[in-house]
């Protein structure tokens, strides 16, 4: 079997998704240190206790996810929830790799980037290739749906691939126009989107004003799930490893209504 040391695996991930290039909400890379010596990931969205028992029953050594632990302003007491998490990695020498905005961003193996071949859209490009993007960090991307004519008929394809049926804001019998899109909790990323051009916004969770503010702009606000639209970066980050090294990587897709 092919394996791979840890810190060599890292510096790939970390030079691959240019981590240092993000001010983030947490940690990204080896959050947790374990064997030295990697030869089989379990790679999934949230390092939460039921995706590390999979990774121990797999006889895994590590876990690759998009969101890991020591979030900004979280209780730093290593308690309940928390405790059990860490003595589970650490009783099992289980590495834990987490990348967070890196994988969001990345132009190929991110989970925008992976929204849109799942939803079939067509991100609009610069001359140069790079998709066009706005918002903090360049995290929202732009484009089209092509042959979508309506928001109810894109909002039918969302819940056709994703399996989950989203909730809209806004006028179904309109055109999307421009779309914009950004995985996970970017719902304060709409008025960004907005003033970009978009007509349409698709994110994994929706808040109070956003309806709001779909209705004061002629806009739709699409949410479509924060783990339904997060499930891919991870997955495909994961191919890609198993493709460059060699070892072994188990995508896990643990249950999750959000």
């Amino acid at each position: 079997m092919s394996q791979i040391q840890t810190q060599e695996l890292l510096q790939w991930l970390d030079q691959t998704l240019e981590s240092a290039r993000f001010k983030d909400y947490c940690p990204n890379g080896l959050q947790v240190e374990g064997r030295p010596v990697i030869r089989h990931l379990v790679s999934g969205v949230t390092a939460s206790e039921a995706l590390l028992q999979e990774a121990v029953a797999r006889g895994a050594d590590g876990v690759l996810v998009h969101h890991g632990w020591f979030w900004r302003n979280e209780d730093a007491r290593i308690r309940g929830m928390k405790k059990r998490r860490i003595a589970l990695a650490l009783a099992n020498d289980l590495n834990l790799l987490a990348y967070h905005l890196p994988l969001d961003a990345h132009p190929i193996l991110g989970n925008n980037a992976q929204l849109a071949r799942i939803l079939g859209l067509e991100p609009e490009r610069h001359a140069d290739g790079a998709p066009r993007t706005c918002g903090p960090d360049n995290l929202i991307w732009l484009g089209q749906a092509p042959g979508i004519r309506t928001v109810a008929e894109l909002e039918a394809r969302i819940a056709a691939r994703l399996d989950r049926a989203p909730v809209i804001a806004g006028n179904r019998d309109q055109a999307p126009g421009l779309i914009a899109w950004c995985t996970g909790g970017a719902q304060g990323f709409f008025e960004a989107a907005l003033d970009a051009g978009a007509t349409t916004f698709i994110t994994g969770e929706i808040s109070e004003p956003s309806a709001h503010i779909a209705a004061e702009n002629g806009a739709v606000f699409i949410s479509a799930g924060h783990h339904a639209t997060e499930r891919y970066g991870a997955q495909a980050l994961g191919r890609a490893v198993a493709e460059r090294f060699g070892i072994r990587v188990d995508f896990v897709d643990l249950p999750n209504p959000a």
